[in-house]
């Protein structure tokens, strides 16, 4: 395997990805959304910043000196208003970069003579994921380089801190475009025709997306079995009970009722966790969510999710990509 023509192959894949029609309207609707996003964003920040305005006055006023004040919001805020265009035309403009990257060489029947070129299989299949994986990260800085611009029109500059923060947003975006773009380019490399890889890879984005999720949810339900019922509230009368005996023991019965609560929501939680591990977006939520609302966390606690998440989200392309490569490889092509 030799890096030069694995750039070659790279460049020649980014170039088709850039003039590409599909890829151009579906980036034109994502950068259109983005826009829609930061507007409700600013106007939310604005909002938001004229309420903490008010209190930081208010606070002023009762306290005479900056005792308690108020948290003034962050911009990273209405970087969250992006998660749902990034989520929905993010992932279909992967599924569309990834689908057909070997099944179009498939259907028009050229890999043949590709690979009758001193080129090796590797380092077609490692080109192509590098040139589509660079067209993506374009589509994402143009998105990102897009709202920056926006902020500064609006006169919003982050921090220091706030731009670190939009960074690792930026990379989490940046994972969970290429979990989806490594599920459709395995699933070019086995379907035959790149219009059947493009349906199986947006059925299967919306299942992983927003199915999975649900059955989570279903799932730790049943796992934990019946939900424990409280129990019944004696009779009392002015707020004092009838019979001190029987209250003594609705106490207990309480007491008893909320142990019961904790360990059914606990095995609920454990076991929609776990099914939400193969899910890109909750992983990638959570990272969105953990930057944008920082001060909910300590910061070790809140460094700690965004990296467990990271993980998540560096798992899922790595089975695919795999799965790509050694199907790939092995592939018979006459």
């Amino acid at each position: 395997m030799v890096a030069e023509r694995i750039l070659i192959v790279a460049g020649k894949e980014f170039s088709d990805h850039l003039t590409s029609r599909k890829f151009l309207v579906i980036l034109a609707l994502l950068l259109m959304l983005t826009l829609l996003g930061m507007h409700q964003g600013i106007d939310q920040y604005n909002q938001n910043l004229e309420v903490y305005n008010q209190q930081l006055q208010a606070a002023g006023d009762a306290t005479g000196s900056a005792g308690m004040m108020p948290e003034r919001p962050s911009i990273l805020s209405i970087f969250q208003h992006l998660e749902s265009s990034l989520i929905v035309f993010g992932g279909v403009l992967a599924i569309a970069t990834g689908a057909d990257l070997v099944s179009k060489e498939k259907e028009s029947r050229s890999l043949k003579s590709l690979l009758s070129h001193p080129v090796y299989r590797d380092e077609v299949i490692n080109g192509k994921a590098l040139g589509g994986m660079a067209a993506l990260g374009v589509a994402l800085a143009v998105a990102f380089t897009l709202t920056s611009a926006v902020l500064l029109v609006f006169s919003i500059v982050p921090t220091a801190g706030e731009v670190v923060a939009i960074l690792i947003f930026g990379f989490a975006s940046f994972l969970f475009l290429l979990a989806f773009f490594a599920l459709a380019l395995a699933l070019s490399v086995v379907v035959k025709e790149s219009g059947h890889a493009v349906v199986y890879g947006l059925t299967l984005f919306f299942a992983f997306t927003y199915l999975l999720q649900m059955f989570g949810m279903v799932l730790g339900g049943v796992v934990a079995g019946d939900i424990p019922q409280g129990p019944e509230r004696p009779v009392t009368v002015d707020g004092r009970p009838v019979d001190e005996a029987v209250w003594k023991a609705y106490e207990e019965e309480s007491r008893q009722y909320i142990e019961e609560m904790e360990i059914y929501r606990s095995k609920q939680q454990f076991v929609t966790d776990t099914v939400n591990i193969f899910s890109p977006m909750m992983a990638y939520n959570t990272v969105a969510s953990t930057v944008a609302y920082p001060s909910e966390l300590p910061p070790e606690d809140a460094a700690s999710r965004i990296w467990r998440n990271f993980a998540a989200l560096l798992v899922f392309p790595s089975v695919f990509f795999a799965a790509a490569y050694v199907k790939f490889m092995r592939m018979d092509i006459r």
